[in-house]
């Protein structure tokens, strides 16, 4: 969710029994941001845990013969039924030079009445290798799958149903009108990545670039009339970092990420440390900075191939100001079935932020 955009609307809504239904407006933000703005895709604090949906070349980045992950994301949390996002996904890599992964996503608005899921497969190619051992490799990969978006409009509350003085009543009629209220389209995307897995270094860089949407999937639950405002706009990600080996099993990692859509943009900027406690356990510390926005805590540990990670958006901008709970927490759960030594992918892995 854009909090910039909420912020706005907040601002407007001075009348109490309004700004109670501003909550629940929030949930159509979707839908009515497309109308003069861009949709954005629903987006994470703890990235790399679901790394397929910021790059499809970090599909095979764990560290192990496959990777499991979970994630869980609540906001708005002052809501009855506040947003809640939720994504799986598996990867493995191959003996081949590829690798292979699934993820799922979904988004549920709470009262609002909106739904958000997407299904996809990614395919890399792990076999660009250059420079001195070919200790410098380049990952290119392919996504496909499918969104699919629902609304449920006897949840919804308009702005024409609302009276200053007598305030909400659900038999006022309403001008808004929607083509379908279930849609399903297809959707590709792609990306790249480079990393340098010379071993017994002290500093390693990671980078990669990602567009989403790329096939521009139509959404024609907003408008039938107009191909740009039913047209889901694509998204690019940026992203990189480096690997600060102090010593053994102990490395600090500072990383941003860069994320484009429509005339929507976030800019995230963090670090964590991680430090091997002992033979089984490594312990994460970290926090990151979303720009002009949120500033989230993390920690998280990996035990016995189980990695476990929590994080807590505290929002710094107007919003947080107007309101209570309007902060986002996150839980993060991954198995990595290790089968040897760890793998050059290692300080990608724990990129939790």
């Amino acid at each position: 969710m854009s909090n910039q955009i909420i912020t706005n609307v907040l601002i407007k809504m001075k009348n109490k029994t309004i700004y109670r239904c501003a909550w629940l407006a929030t949930c159509l933000m979707l839908f009515t941001v497309l109308k003069t703005v861009a949709q954005t895709d629903p987006h994470f604090t703890q990235n790399y845990t679901y790394p397929m949906y910021i790059n499809p070349a970090l599909t095979g980045t764990g560290d192990g013969d496959y990777r499991a992950s979970a994630i869980y994301r609540t906001q708005w949390g002052s809501i009855s039924n506040p947003y809640r996002t939720m994504g799986i996904s598996f990867d493995a890599r191959t003996n081949k030079n590829i690798a292979l992964g699934v993820n799922l996503l979904n988004q549920a608005a709470g009262d609002g009445g909106f739904n958000y899921l997407n299904a996809y497969g990614s395919v890399a190619y792990s076999g660009v290798k250059f420079g001195n051992e070919n200790n410098h490799r380049i990952v290119l990969a392919m996504q496909a799958g499918i969104i699919n978006r629902r609304v449920d409009q006897s949840k919804f509350k308009w702005g024409e149903q609302w009276n200053p003085i007598t305030g909400y009543n659900a038999s006022n009629p309403t001008t808004e009108t929607f083509a379908t209220t279930s849609a399903t389209t297809l959707d590709i995307g792609a990306g790249a990545l480079y990393f340098d897995a010379t071993p017994d270094k002290k500093t390693n860089a990671f980078g990669g670039f990602s567009v989403f949407h790329i096939n521009r999937p139509k959404d024609p639950i907003i408008s039938t009339q107009s191909a740009e405002l039913n047209t889901i706009p694509m998204r690019y990600v940026i992203h990189g970092g480096l690997s600060f080996n102090l010593m053994e099993r102990t490395s600090i990692v500072p990383h941003v990420l860069y994320m484009h859509q429509g005339t929507a943009s976030e800019t995230m900027i963090g670090t964590y440390v991680q430090v091997n406690v002992n033979p089984e356990t490594d312990l994460m510390v970290g926090a990151y900075y979303r720009v002009k926005d949120a500033f989230a805590p993390f920690v998280g540990f990996d035990w016995r191939n189980f990695i476990v990670g929590l994080s807590y958006d505290a929002n710094t901008s107007k919003l947080g100001a107007m309101t209570r709970n309007a902060n986002s927490f996150e839980l993060s759960l991954t198995y990595v079935k290790r089968s040897g030594t760890r793998s050059i992918f290692d300080f990608v892995r724990c990129a939790r932020l």
